[in-house]
């Protein structure tokens, strides 16, 4: 086992905080007349930029992003809460043809919420013709009565001489009598138009959460998540995918915030990888996780991290589940 430990600096933290109402137990207000509130999942294949989508329509980050496919494990839920509603968007995983057992514990669980939900946006990515896992998300989709809006993303990345790319996407939607909405969720482009879509397809309803949370996971989840997301960024080779986080310890005085966290990796050459010469690789993964830790708990951090080797940990279901993931009810 290898530990490394990561001070904060002393530089103050400006950014706004997902933690907010994250610990407290806050009122939920009664509804007033006219006010629309659902669940809205974001459904696609991996890599197509869902949960980059949830940041920008929630206006905080409360998913990890990476160009990496299938970043996010959690169904993670995001909220937007505006005077005259609130949706709480799924962000579920990408779905794809398992090789593991954590694939297929992630797969269940983003089928499982396709038939949870008020409203579905399939989103694919617009800079290239639908494929072969647009039509399987699309034929999973044929099986459930929950209304689908497919949601054209990347537009800003979409060639100027390629209308085909989204005629092969409207013939797919057409054949289901589904509604399209385009958009670009790195240039927010869009996204008032796909919101008022969302919002004319809600019922009436309550207040599910209170208005000033954005997340319903708790800030260790969180901490967790933004440890993996410099891991996705800053290591190579097969480890991001084989690397999962556990948050063991948080003690929190008035003055800093002390964290204890583990990597896992399946092989010691990975653990090689993360640790790097002299102990780089770790140095800069806490440096930079610790820093968008600091925004969310907006204060001093002080992180500690081990680097623990788990042989074959995504093939056993045991294992899964004392890391945290497991089939969702």
């Amino acid at each position: 086992m290898a530990n490394y430990e990561f001070e904060s600096d002393e530089s103050a933290v400006q950014a706004s905080s997902v933690s907010d109402g994250l610990t407290a137990e806050p009122l939920i207000p009664t509804a007033p007349a006219g006010f629309k509130s659902g669940f809205v999942g974001i459904i696609g294949r991996p890599n197509v930029g869902k949960s980059t989508l949830m940041n920008q329509l929630i206006g905080q980050k409360v998913a990890i992003t990476s160009p990496i496919a299938q970043t996010t494990r959690n169904r993670l839920r995001g909220i937007l809460t505006r005077p005259d509603v609130q949706i709480i968007f799924v962000d579920t995983p990408g779905i794809h043809k398992p090789q593991h057992e954590l694939g297929s514990v992630l797969v269940k669980n983003a089928r499982i919420a396709i038939d949870s939900v008020d409203i579905l946006l399939f989103v694919v990515d617009g800079s290239v013709e639908a494929g072969g896992g647009d039509r399987f998300v699309a034929n999973l989709l044929t099986q459930t009565t929950v209304p689908v809006i497919l949601g054209i993303n990347k537009s800003d990345q979409q060639p100027a001489d390629r209308p085909d790319i989204d005629q092969s996407y409207q013939q797919l939607a057409e054949a289901q009598g589904w509604a399209v909405a385009k958009f670009s969720a790195l240039t927010s482009d869009g996204l008032e138009a796909l919101q008022s879509q969302l919002i004319d397809r809600l019922d009436p309803g309550p207040y599910y959460y209170p208005p000033d949370l954005v997340t319903d996971q708790p800030e260790r989840f969180i901490m967790g998540e933004l440890i993996r997301e410099q891991i996705l960024a800053l290591t190579r080779e097969e480890v991001p995918h084989s690397v999962a986080v556990t948050i063991d310890r948080v003690e929190e005085d008035p003055d800093i915030t002390r964290i204890l966290a583990t990597i896992y990796a399946e092989r010691p050459s990975q653990k090689g990888i993360l640790i790097g010469k002299g102990g780089t690789m770790l140095r800069t993964i806490g440096t930079e996780a610790r820093q968008q830790i600091q925004k969310l708990v907006m204060g001093k951090v002080y992180l500690e991290l081990f680097v623990k080797v788990q042989p074959k940990w995504r093939q056993s279901r045991f294992q899964l589940s004392e890391l945290g993931y497991r089939v969702e009810e």
